[in-house]
């Protein structure tokens, strides 16, 4: 048994310092948390300039001034020199408004039209290793696509809901989280339950927490054939057929996989309408994703066996997270990449900078933190735009391969 031997010399089984240490930490993340985030307080989201309001709009500051205001926007707020910032609910008034008025089809509002075919589209990121940027870029996305108008519904799907956290929800609360909308016998919830909104207008969560390990012991448990008949849909299709319940909200979902190839991984991906795996440029990330690759073929192809219809995927992508350009041996990887893969890797890559790890210090993405402040103690106001702008990069690419799967130019 692999013991550990204390300073007193005492034997220690190893369980039990385990059970210690996670008492100690959580402790001491509980006292962390109260003072970054007490638990009576709910996450909000910060104000925009005119300027930043514009740029995400589509239209000049000089065309954002010409707008009624006191009818859209009555409770604007007005800084110093008669600065406007605007909440992100003004942020969407404004857009729709922009919208009805629009006479030359520049479309405003980018909501999905289902009645011209335009189906939901459900990204699943993943990885099969941990520290591949994978949840923070989850947030990072699902944030960019509700700041330019798309209704987002983003799904937890790893029993460590750093995701969930990420979005303002702590994973011990008392809420429905999304294992009650895919769960077994009694207590399962509609998934219309489960969902709840964020301090991100335009933005749903379904969040998760440890409890969601259960369906790895459930669903293998459930799949004999016998009792397959009266346990409703197998554990492939329950997550598929939870979103199905709510397409009609939304236009793109985003799914935060857990870092392996578990059974709600599995459903995960057979719910997808497109895959993004995130990948750090090291040789040792490339040769563990090479083992997922081969792992999720693999496994895919047994759940087909099993009745699950093939994937109908919109497209598939690397990446390329977590990059500094000035690495040789990383700008290595990423070329031997681009080699094999071609254009299965997205040109953009998301940047290695310390305005996101900064930004995820204190619980945020980089599309929450303002710019305008005084940062010369952590990092400077152009290394925020360097990073805003890396990110903004990244997610145009991917908004093109949602507009692309729904036939828009």
């Amino acid at each position: 048994m692999n013991q550990h031997v204390p300073m007193d010399g005492a034997e220690t089984p190893s369980n039990q310092i385990a059970a210690s240490h996670a008492r100690l930490l959580g402790g001491k993340l509980q006292d962390l948390a109260v003072g970054f985030y007490p638990p009576t307080a709910q996450k909000t989201l910060r104000r925009f300039s005119a300027g930043e309001t514009a740029r995400l709009l589509g239209i000049t500051e000089v065309r954002l001034r010409q707008l009624p205001f006191d009818r859209l926007t009555p409770d604007l707020e007005i800084g110093p020199a008669g600065r406007r910032y605007f909440t992100l609910a003004e942020i969407h008034a404004v857009r729709r408004y922009l919208h009805e008025i629009d006479r030359v089809g520049r479309g405003y509002l980018p909501h999905r039209d289902a009645a011209k075919g335009e189906h939901l589209q459900v990204i699943a990121l993943t990885n099969f290793k941990g520290g591949s940027a994978k949840t923070t870029h989850t947030a990072g996305l699902a944030h960019y696509l509700a700041l330019h108008g798309y209704r987002v519904l983003a799904i937890d799907a790893d029993p460590q809901a750093s995701l969930s956290t990420l979005l303002g929800i702590r994973p011990d609360d008392s809420f429905p989280t999304i294992y009650d909308a895919v769960r077994y016998g009694e207590g399962q919830r509609p998934l219309r339950e489960v969902i709840r909104k964020t301090y991100f207008t335009g933005l749903d969560l379904a969040s998760a927490n440890l409890e969601l390990e259960e369906f790895e012991f459930y669903a293998p448990l459930m799949s004999s054939p016998e009792r397959r008949r009266s346990g409703g849909p197998p554990f492939f299709a329950r997550l598929p057929v939870a979103i199905e319940s709510v397409a009609d909200d939304y236009d793109v979902v985003v799914i935060d996989c857990p870092p392996r190839l578990g059974y709600f991984a599995i459903s995960a991906l057979c719910a997808a309408t497109a895959t993004l795996i995130t990948v750090h440029p090291q040789m040792i990330d490339l040769a563990s994703m090479r083992q997922f690759l081969t792992m999720m073929s693999d496994l895919m192809e047994t759940v087909q066996a099993e009745g699950a219809p093939p994937p109908a995927q919109d497209w598939f992508r690397y990446l390329i997270t977590r990059y500094d350009p000035q690495s040789v041996p990383q700008t290595s990887v990423v070329g031997m990449l681009q080699d094999l893969f071609g254009s299965y890797v997205l040109p953009k890559a998301m940047l290695q900078t310390p305005a996101v790890s900064t930004s995820g210090l204190i619980g945020q993405t980089i599309y929450e933190t303002p710019l305008g402040r005084d940062r010369s103690d952590e990092v400077s106001r152009a290394t925020y735009r360097r990073a805003l702008d890396a990110f903004d990069d990244v997610n145009r690419e991917i908004e093109a391969l949602i507009r692309t799967a729904w036939g828009r130019a």
